[in-house]
């Protein structure tokens, strides 16, 4: 169990059993919902996966199912209420019936970490990094940036869509010495990244105390303690100072909230890099960029997902 947490800690498992098409939409609103992070249990995925030669990750807990189905964690506190009411009428807009579809059940985190394990595996992103769990080796090959991570229960493993286009954009802008704010850090996979790349100051923040005792762990997990700074607060209140690049991979909403703050703190040249956006809230995204003073610099997109970076005009 992570360090600081309560003992018995206990998450509510949302399941929802989906169309195949409709994979993606249903993981953006559960991660809206503040799970932070999603299992996809694809049928087909799966039945590739066991068909494929051994590997390093435990197989025994995998089973095919008949559809795919989403799953994502809650943790049991004064938000849980209104969060499911949310989201049951988020689903209830794309499902005219949950009957069948949305179960949930009460589960213990050693229970689920335990069973997060069997579908984590190293992966590689972009072009020199690797995203490894930290109870998996992988001897890393010449010019791999090599980033162990704990997801821990509330947070993602860093290979979600999202994720993946920010680490691609970080290691497109960065080139060593940066100064970089990361907003909405969870895991702080992204924060870890940037100093991995070479960023010399990295200030990250969320909301959560769970992300932060999180994020500082993984920080220090990977020997980047020491220029990674990880606090509590609510997007960039507070006394900043500059930054050469701001990263929030977050949910559209907070992101237009977060444009002002961000034309104030970026550095001559800076960029922007913003991700977690619906495809159906791309045109908000980018008119609140536009009249927060911040220029489009590259557009990226996966599935149903939206990536932005942009400087200040």
């Amino acid at each position: 169990m992570r360090k600081g947490a309560p003992d018995k800690l206990q998450w509510l498992e949302i399941a929802v059993t989906v169309r195949p098409e409709d994979i993606e939409t249903v993981s953006g609103l559960l991660l809206e919902a503040g799970t932070g992070g999603v299992v996809i249990e694809d049928p087909a995925l799966i039945a590739q996966f066991l068909a494929g030669p051994p590997d390093a990750v435990a197989r025994d807990a995998l089973t095919v199912p008949e559809r795919p189905t989403v799953k994502a964690y809650l943790p049991v506190d004064r938000r849980l209420e209104g969060r499911l009411a949310e989201l049951q009428k988020s689903l209830s807009a794309l499902y005219a019936d949950l009957s069948g579809r949305w179960k949930t059940r009460l589960t213990e985190e050693e229970d689920w970490a335990n069973a997060w394990r069997a579908y984590y595996r190293p992966v590689r992103v972009g072009k020199s990094l690797v995203i490894r769990p930290s109870w998996v080796d992988y001897p890393a090959a010449p010019g791999q940036k090599v980033i162990s991570l704990d997801p821990g229960m509330a947070f993602g493993c860093g290979t979600h869509p999202t994720t993946v286009m920010c680490l691609e954009q970080l290691e497109e802008v960065l080139s060593g010495g940066e100064t970089v704010f990361d907003v909405g850090t969870g895991s702080g996979i992204l924060a870890v990244a940037a100093a991995v790349l070479g960023a010399e100051r990295v200030k990250a923040v969320d909301n959560d105390p769970l992300a932060v005792a999180a994020a500082r762990e993984n920080a220090a997990r990977n020997g980047v303690a020491d220029r990674v700074t990880v606090a509590a607060g609510d997007l960039l209140n507070g006394d900043w100072g500059r930054a050469d690049v701001v990263v929030a991979n977050i949910v559209a909403d907070a992101i237009i909230r977060l444009i002002p703050s961000v034309a104030a703190v970026l550095k001559p040249g800076g960029v922007f890099i913003a991700s977690g956006i619906i495809r159906e809230r791309e045109a908000q995204v980018r008119r609140s960029l536009k009249d927060g003073g911040l220029a489009m610099k590259w557009e990226g997109r996966s599935g149903e997902w939206v990536a932005v970076a942009a400087g200040v005009i």
